[in-house]
């Protein structure tokens, strides 16, 4: 009887180092969310079209919001900063005619895996309509989003900031 008692710790030794080996190769196997390439990618200067002319972006980096604040009446798109978040780029861009936004679009967002294409399915409409209705970045944030509407409230606010709204 005293053998069989010497087998048992032994047998959770070998079951608990096992589960531990196996618990590591699952964590070591996962692919980080992030891409390095794109964080170095900075489109930092927020490009701005007018009517049906459009500017080169590198025309109104210089003057910031003031070269687009002098046709605020004008149709116009402006591109947002590309802001990066924990799983990936967010940039958003703005249409605004007669000093009203029209359109906000998602021009980059993280979409590189299942999970963040259900996610954004639907927190991208939705941040949209609230971006509308609001004409303005003072958004509400989307449940289970978190980080996409940060990043998509900073761009939009870079957008209408470089539209001098």
């Amino acid at each position: 009887m005293h053998a069989l008692k010497k087998n048992r710790p032994l047998r959770r030794i070998v079951l608990a180092g096992a589960a531990t080996v196996s618990g590591m190769v699952l964590l070591l196997a996962l692919k980080p969310h992030t891409s390095p390439t794109l964080a170095s990618t900075g489109a930092k200067s927020p490009a701005v079209s007018s009517g049906s002319a459009p500017s080169a972006s590198s025309s109104g980096t210089g003057s910031g919001g003031g070269a687009a604040s002098g046709r605020s009446t004008g149709d116009r798109t402006v591109t947002g900063e590309t802001v990066q978040t924990r799983w990936g780029p967010v940039q958003v861009r703005v249409t605004i005619k007669s000093g009203r936004i029209t359109d906000v679009t998602a021009v980059q967002y993280p979409q590189d895996n299942p999970r963040d294409q259900e996610i954004n399915s639907y927190a991208l409409p939705q941040l949209r309509r609230e971006a509308l209705a609001a004409q303005s970045a003072q958004i509400d944030m989307v449940s289970g989003a978190s980080y996409t509407s940060t990043g998509y409230r900073q761009s939009l606010q870079s957008a209408l900031d470089s539209a001098g709204r």
